[in-house]
């Protein structure tokens, strides 16, 4: 099996949500998790706060400042034999049906380093 990052991008505001519609809104994700979780499919994930910084050639800016729909909610690390299987997993996440989309890239290893 093979280790593939999903990045969640775009989707629902959910800060404008009811308590009523938040709870539902985060079932359908728990759901979808959970579902992973029995397959033995999701190895780790998490949502990322709003606020962060941005690091290019020793500058440091507030942000991310970029449009909703291209904004990094969070991630998830799931195993797959293959891309496409990959692919098919994230297609059932809950951001797609939301308008949002779900990036799918698989996680290299790192070669060991050279000791001298």
């Amino acid at each position: 099996m093979t280790n593939y990052m999903y990045l969640f991008r775009g989707g629902q505001n959910t800060s404008t949500l009811s308590p009523e519609e938040m709870q539902a809104h985060m079932g359908k994700w728990m759901s979808w998790m959970g579902g992973l979780k029995e397959k033995g499919q999701l190895i780790d994930g998490l949502p990322l706060a709003g606020e962060g910084k941005t690091v290019t050639q020793e500058v440091v800016t507030d942000g991310p400042y970029t449009e909703g729909k291209e904004v990094v909610g969070g991630y998830l690390i799931v195993n797959a034999s293959t891309l496409d299987e990959a692919s098919e997993i994230a297609n059932g996440c809950p951001i797609i049906a939301e308008g949002g989309s779900v990036e799918v890239r698989e996680i290299l290893a790192m070669p060991e380093p050279v000791e001298n």
